[in-house]
């Protein structure tokens, strides 16, 4: 979604005019406020919001899932290794000293 000028908003400005804005986002607009000249926060319609959540859930889910096919993939091409050993590998990683750059 683009954003335009009116989008964005001073929190002063936000505060004053919070009914209004909470209207526009309602209607579809999302809403900039923004705080000493910095973006601050979002306003936007719970609606919106759940949407979004639920993308970035499903999201979530499809990478899990690509892990898993991975994993498969490697199982099946016999590139595995005893959890006990791997986990005990990775500790000593990172209990060994950083090397500096020097």
């Amino acid at each position: 979604m683009a954003f335009t000028a009116n989008d964005v908003v001073p929190f002063t400005q936000a505060r004053a005019n919070l009914s209004d804005l909470a209207e526009q986002a309602k209607a579809g607009a999302e809403k900039i406020i923004t705080k000493n000249g910095q973006s601050y926060v979002a306003l936007i319609d719970a609606d919106r919001l759940d949407y979004y959540h639920r993308l970035e859930r499903e999201r979530i889910h499809l990478l899990l899932l690509d892990d898993a096919r991975r994993g498969l993939e490697d199982i099946a091409a016999g590139r595995v290794r005893e959890a006990d050993a791997a986990i005990a590998k990775l500790q000593q990683r990172r209990k060994a000293p950083k090397k500096s750059r020097g």
